[in-house]
């Protein structure tokens, strides 16, 4: 299993927005675009919920890009 380095720019980034609860929008390399809040992340995962608060477990390996909502 993958070490959760805290002390990654990316994690800490991540974590930030989910501290601050900002929206953002996940791009995945089906082109697909999720918008949505961060409510955790792990080694494996991030966990994004929806405007109807459902949740949706994107596969990190599979995240083009994760972009602040303006």
């Amino acid at each position: 299993m993958a070490e959760f380095n805290t002390g990654l720019p990316s994690i800490r980034q991540v974590q930030n927005l989910i501290k601050d609860k900002k929206q953002v929008e996940i791009k995945v390399t089906t082109g697909d675009s999720l918008t949505g809040q961060i409510r955790w992340q792990d080694e494996n995962c991030v966990c994004l919920f929806d405007q109807q608060d459902q949740p949706t477990i994107v596969w990190r390996h599979a995240i083009v890009y994760i972009k602040p909502k303006s």
